[in-house]
């Protein structure tokens, strides 16, 4: 007859789980610390920059009934 009725493996359970969970849980502190260090140390000068353009508005032609006006004088 067996005495035994758990697996060694059985037995390790608890610190397997707590191992894992703990490993997790340094990753994500270390993606979170990451992400807050590289925000709050950005270069001011890329955050909100945008670049204003003038507009190039070309001359407007008189179009239609002012354009035949326009000829005849």
């Amino acid at each position: 007859m067996k005495t035994k009725s758990f697996s060694p493996v059985g037995s390790l359970h608890p610190i397997l789980f707590f191992a894992v969970m703990y490993a997790v849980a340094l990753f994500f502190a270390i993606f979170i610390c990451s992400t807050l260090f590289y925000s709050c140390n950005a270069n001011s000068s890329h955050i909100g920059r945008e670049e204003v353009k003038p507009l190039n508005s070309p001359v407007e032609q008189p179009s239609g009934a002012a354009a035949v006006t326009m000829a005849m004088r």
